[in-house]
């Protein structure tokens, strides 16, 4: 799955035939209009692979913080994923909920 069409997070497409049980795409767009992330979802909650949906834990730990519907709509779609643990492309930090 890409998250995006930059050179540095596109590839493998052809791998990519088809999504299974429990696997979401969900728009994410800000880095670019297309962006999107990966969501598996689980029974003890969901894993969200968030690409550059944001440059990293802090940033999205504070927007979630500052959530408010309609603020950031796609931050209210993640959340109703229950995600208990968020990773980003370009941060080794992981986001994970209080």
């Amino acid at each position: 799955m890409n998250c995006h069409l930059h050179f540095d997070h596109c590839g493998g497409n052809p791998l990519l035939t088809g999504l299974w049980p429990g696997v979401w795409i969900v728009p994410t767009p800000g880095h670019t209009a297309g962006h999107q992330s990966l969501v598996v979802r689980r029974c003890d909650g969901s894993i969200v692979l968030a690409g550059q949906a944001h440059d990293g834990a802090s940033g999205f730990a504070a927007d979630e913080l500052a959530r408010r519907p309609g603020y950031r709509a796609f931050l209210d779609r993640l959340a109703e994923f229950d995600p208990r643990r968020v990773l980003f492309a370009h941060d080794n930090s992981v986001w994970e909920p209080v």
